[in-house]
């Protein structure tokens, strides 16, 4: 029996297959009305976020969530007409009678499968990049942050048809029955673990796949580095909406001897942020009470193992509370390597703090582990820094501050290994929603086929061993010059 889900993919590709590619002025509009779709009811996404977390400012979700997936969509539209435009290719061929162009043809319907942590950045921005591209659109937001899942569900219709995008709720199809579906493309952002399983129900249709998952980011703070403005920019970072983010640090390498200063530093910056947690409705909370369990579990198993625990707790204040899912601001130090937080992403407000002495140490500590989504480097831009980016993998790499890839839309935003593949933003989005599409077109008097089919006389062969001494001669010369 054809699910609900399976029956909205089919009522896309047909319409996608009838109406054809989608001119620039369509694609504009299509992503005008998604970002109207935001804009226009910014409190109301606001409000559901809070419901979702318990508690969560306004002022984060205006940043992130909806003010967060504009400015890149808004790029997008802004070169559309050029990057639609077939590329021409091998100029001096075609001066030959053979032309070769490039075009970049949308792929059909793409299913969106979006996170809680920032559920309508996180979905809005890929669906509106897959518009853009110029193909219909199923987004499927998390089940966790249920309220503001129906809420864009519901605004949906008010802004599309049914054959362009489509926002459907857990109870129209759960996680495991939208990955399973025969899309042209599927586009997926979460945890590794989930990400695994949205891969291997894809690969069942041979759905190509982008999966923008999480990891333990790592922090180095050079010693050329201003310690106190890199310990009060590190304590922010972590705290970004609860320190539930994808791209927040996971984890520190300071030198042995600013070790101490480093983790005062840290915690007087908390202190200064956050005189009330409990009833604060600025303090973010854990989304829900299994997050809480994990987070809070984490530092239980560090302690229990011998390791350092340092939070902040406003005076009269019980924390971690259970009731309003707060988890204070946490430093753990000297963690044994048993400890689950050496493996496990935090993703609370937690950071771990590692001593070095060489550089070389916490190269060798992050290669030993799954690349991450982005590496952090507080200090000068040096011989060091540039060693790190040389001697590491990681989807991105930040220095001085939190996420100023993310400014502009000149650079991609993806991950490498566990961390995700695939990209987006910018260029790379379009080119991720697309597909490059060669086409040729020969004047040729001479026929390919025909030449390298039989019969082959005398002329074939030394045309083909001339070739083959020219290709030798080249390869030859270029491996003499690459061992002068």
């Amino acid at each position: 029996m054809t699910t609900p889900a399976a029956a909205i993919l089919e009522r896309q590709r047909a319409a996608f297959l009838r109406d054809g590619i989608p001119d620039v002025a369509t694609r504009t509009d299509r992503v005008s009305r998604l970002q109207a779709m935001v804009l226009d009811n910014a409190d109301d996404l606001a409000a559901a976020l809070a419901e979702d977390f318990g508690t969560r400012p306004r002022e984060v979700s205006m940043l992130t969530d909806v003010i967060g997936c504009i400015d890149d969509l808004q790029y997008q539209k802004k070169h559309l007409a050029r990057w639609t435009k077939p590329e021409r290719r091998a100029p001096i061929l075609a001066r030959t009678g053979l032309r070769q162009r490039l075009r970049h043809d949308p792929l059909g319907v793409v299913g969106v499968m979006g996170p809680w942590n920032f559920p309508v950045q996180l979905t809005v921005l890929p669906a509106g990049t897959a518009l853009a591209a110029g193909n219909r659109v199923m987004v499927r937001p998390s089940e966790v942050t249920a309220r503001t899942s129906a809420v864009m569900a519901r605004l949906s219709p008010e802004y599309f048809a049914p054959e362009e995008l489509v926002v459907l709720t857990d109870d129209q199809a759960d996680g495991a029955t939208f990955a399973a579906l025969p899309f042209d493309h599927l586009f997926f952002t979460g945890s590794p673990a989930v990400g695994a399983l949205v891969a291997e129900a894809a690969g069942r249709n041979l759905v190509p796949v982008t999966l923008e998952l999480g990891g333990k980011n790592p922090v180095v703070v050079d010693r050329s580095a201003d310690l106190p403005r890199a310990a009060s920019r590190i304590a922010a970072s972590r705290m970004v909406n609860g320190g539930q983010v994808c791209m927040c640090p996971d984890y520190v390498f300071v030198p042995d001897e600013c070790h101490d200063r480093f983790v005062d530093a840290v915690l007087a910056a908390w202190r200064r942020s956050f005189d009330r947690i409990t009833a604060s409705d600025q303090y973010t909370a854990s989304v829900n009470e299994r997050h809480f369990d994990h987070v809070t579990g984490l530092v239980d198993d560090a302690a229990s193992r011998g390791a350092m625990v340092k939070q902040h707790v406003p005076q009269g204040e019980t924390l971690p509370d259970r009731r309003s899912r707060k988890v204070p601001p946490t430093i753990v130090t000297d963690v044994p390597p048993d400890a689950a937080i050496n493996r496990e992403e935090i993703f609370g407000p937690v950071l771990v703090v590692h001593r070095y002495r060489e550089l070389t140490e916490a190269i060798d500590y992050v290669n030993a582990r799954p690349h991450p989504l982005t590496l952090y480097w507080y200090g000068a831009d040096n011989d060091r820094y540039r060693r790190l980016q040389s001697e590491t993998r990681s989807g991105s790499v930040n220095g001085n501050d939190f996420t100023p890839n993310f400014l502009g839309s000149g650079l991609p935003f993806g991950g490498v290994g566990r961390s995700g593949s695939g990209a987006y933003r910018g260029r790379a989005g379009f080119e991720t929603f697309t597909h490059a599409r060669g086409v040729a077109y020969s004047c040729w008097p001479v026929s390919l086929a025909e030449v390298m089919t039989p019969p082959f006389l005398a002329r074939h062969t030394r045309a083909v061993d001339a070739q083959l001494a020219l290709l030798r001669r080249r390869v030859r010369r270029d491996r003499q010059r690459g061992t002068r």
